[in-house]
């Protein structure tokens, strides 16, 4: 009756109640909720890439998500490196130069970020809870392997549904699940497991997986990977490897205006992640400008 006479609207006689003796099936359950919800507009689809036209609901109004980047992984013979940028963009909008791109999944597991900001931090968020529940019933930390085919999996089931929305599909909109369409991640999830040690997978938002030794992903990537491939060796020390991957996320920001800000290294070894260091571009820059003059 609370629900009635603050909104107006009709109570659900099974909701809120604890005597499932109700004689009252899903369906009906389902259409009873429907009841005390406001209505939503009858739209061909729910991909987040598209509005609708306030006249016409079956109109859609393109919405370009211009996104830019650089991160890049690779193993190597002492662990795993991981660097980012810092700089959040929309199209020429510069919205933050102090984003935080490798996000903490556990101690032994780091994420990249690529995309959507939203979508990456919040689905990595829910992969760490995951792998913390993985780890309190099965006594034993999560591999790298199936952190990564636990997000690939994730995300392959959110693909995909551009079909009008139904009313089980409003009910769980109205749970706050988020289960559209429009998605768009492209991550690392690196780290060093007791069964393989250091491992590298890429995943993006359609739900694919690979490993591999070194990958860079962003509007930057092309010239991270232009250092990289030159650069990059099994047998580089530690402070090779880190000077390798910090030059090339700087180069990048040098020629992408989509990346810059602060770049940050990681390494992931034995014994978990640590930060190596947090520059800014802008100072690498005129560091490695007085090498050249040397």
């Amino acid at each position: 009756m609370a629900l009635q006479s603050l909104h107006g609207l009709p109570t659900n006689p099974s909701f809120g109640s604890l005597d499932r003796s109700l004689d009252v099936n899903a369906v009906q359950e389902l259409a009873a909720f429907d009841t005390t919800c406001l209505a939503m507009p009858s739209v061909d689809s729910f991909d987040m890439n598209h509005l609708y036209d306030a006249n016409d609901t079956h109109k859609k109004i393109d919405i370009h998500m211009d996104k830019g980047t650089t991160t890049l992984a690779f193993k190597y013979r002492g662990g795993v490196v991981v660097c980012a940028d810092s700089r959040a963009t929309g199209g020429q909008y510069i919205g933050s130069q102090s984003v935080k791109k490798i996000i903490t999944i556990n101690k032994y597991l780091l994420g990249t970020m690529a995309g959507g900001a939203a979508d990456c931090v919040y689905w990595e968020r829910v992969l760490s809870e995951r792998c913390r529940i993985y780890e309190l019933r099965n006594r034993e930390r999560i591999s790298v392997a199936a952190a990564s085919k636990l997000l690939a999996n994730i995300l392959y089931n959110y693909k995909g549904f551009a079909e009008r929305p139904t009313l089980l599909h409003q009910f769980v909109i109205y749970l706050f699940i988020s289960y559209s369409m429009g998605l768009s991640l492209g991550v690392m999830i690196c780290g060093w497991d007791e069964k393989k040690g250091p491992s590298v997978f890429y995943v993006d938002n359609d739900g694919h997986r690979m490993p591999g030794h070194l990958f860079s992903v962003g509007s930057g990537s092309t010239y991270a990977y232009g250092i990289l491939d030159s650069g990059y060796r099994w047998d580089m020390t530690d402070e090779e490897a880190y000077d390798l991957g910090r030059r090339a996320i700087y180069h990048a920001t040098h020629r992408d205006a989509y990346s810059g800000g602060i770049v940050r290294v990681y390494t992931i070894k034995e014994d978990g992640w640590k930060v190596i260091t947090e520059e800014d571009s802008k100072d690498l820059h005129y560091r490695y400008l007085a090498e050249k003059t040397k």
